[in-house]
């Protein structure tokens, strides 16, 4: 159920409240009061996932009474503010809402987060809420198999945060969603009736998540293969992280004893760790190796030209995509790599002669289509890539 509003009779809320305990006693599962179902809803942020289990109630009420434009504010079935739920509640004059109906709202992250900014722990907490017209407090309890709000204790805050509630399409049935879906980060929503509340995760270590995730797995199977230090390694460089791991992690992949291989991954990720650790000869020396190996297919040097450029290092790429085009002359798409190149230094004539090069050597109406596009936005004076 909602929170109780201050005219229901106190039997209505002994009733409602004997639910749960009539089935724990009974060990007969009946339906959960007010027809309230009970919903769940998860979302993974990188390795963290985050999960608000609640019940939803609806806008109609279990006997049908439409009660659209009655759900928020004074008077209404949430009421704004701290307020008295009565029956047995033990917070007097000072309970929350409950965020949903039943039991606790409970919201779980399996790593620590930062809600609106702020750094909530790793673990299970009751969600609740004290709603105001222009802005909610949302709190998260360090208990969090409680009844609803009816024994919350302020002693037991994890943290609160304030939200801005906003004008929502309808929704009739109580729900938790997530938008804005990042890699380290996610908005959770609350929606009723016509209203919604944001309010924004986020995950500042994702990153090193990761490289402790892939740090364990390398001590087990992960370790028994070069792709695995290779791919490793290759996360580091293309986030920029933990670069000196990298470097270990690729040389790695190069040595027997650890399943290592020589070939033109495994050379040019090391190269890679090379330069990115300031070992800039040694790097080049290296990646000239991988680059004349028998095995360097095409794609693989243009696929690494290209991750040169993701990688905010526009010169290496273009040594690259030259040493393709050395040695695969009309092979596609070794000129327009070398075109990407060129635009990503800024040389934009050198790009566009490059590119006017590749247009003919494109495979397929849909490359000739992305050549086309390229060559008309450096004619118009922008980057291409």
């Amino acid at each position: 159920m909602l929170r109780t509003c201050r005219h229901l009779a106190a039997f209505a809320l002994a009733t409602l409240l004997a639910a749960p305990a009539a089935a724990q006693f009974t060990g007969v599962t009946t339906p959960r009061a007010g027809g309230s179902q009970h919903s769940s809803v998860s979302q993974d942020i990188g390795l963290v996932r985050v999960t608000i289990d609640y019940g939803s109630p609806h806008v109609h009420s279990p006997s049908g009474v439409d009660r659209r434009g009655k759900i928020w504010g004074k008077g209404n079935l949430v009421e704004y503010g701290l307020t008295n739920l009565g029956g047995p509640s033990t917070c007097g004059d000072q309970c929350p809402w409950r965020g949903g109906a039943n039991e606790n709202t409970v919201f779980t992250t399996t790593h620590d987060v930062a809600v609106q900014g702020q750094r909530l722990p790793a673990g299970s907490y009751g969600l609740h809420f004290i709603p105001e017209a222009g802005e909610w407090t949302i709190i998260f309890s360090k208990n969090s198999t409680a009844w609803g709000s009816f024994t919350y204790d302020s002693k037991e805050d994890a943290l609160r945060v304030t939200a801005k509630p906003q004008k929502s399409e309808y929704h009739e049935d109580l729900t938790y969603e997530f938008r804005d879906r990042k890699p380290d980060g996610a908005t959770a929503l609350l929606r009723w009736e016509d209203l919604e509340l944001p309010f924004a995760l986020r995950v500042d270590n994702v990153n090193d998540l990761y490289v402790a995730k892939m740090r364990d797995e390398l001590r087990s199977t992960g370790g028994f293969d070069w792709r695995g230090w290779t791919t490793a390694a290759q996360f580091c460089l293309a986030n920029q992280t933990h670069l000196d791991e990298a470097l270990v992690w690729a040389q790695r992949g190069l040595e027997a004893k650890f399943a290592g291989e020589e070939n033109f991954t495994t050379l040019s990720t090391l190269a890679e760790a090379l330069m990115a650790n300031g070992k800039d000869s040694e790097g080049k020396a290296t990646l000239a190796k991988a680059l004349h190996l028998p095995t360097a297919g095409v794609i693989d040097i243009h696929l690494l030209g290209r991750q040169l450029i993701a990688m905010k290092r526009p010169g290496d790429a273009v040594e690259v995509f030259e040493t393709n085009v050395k040695l695969h002359p009309n092979a596609w798409p070794v000129r327009f790599g070398l075109a990407r190149g060129y635009a990503a230094q800024g040389q934009r004539e050198k790009a566009l002669a490059q590119a006017k090069l590749a247009l003919p050597q494109a495979p397929d109406a849909v490359n000739q289509a992305i050549v086309r596009d390229f060559i008309q936005s450096l004619e118009a004076g922008k980057s291409g890539n």
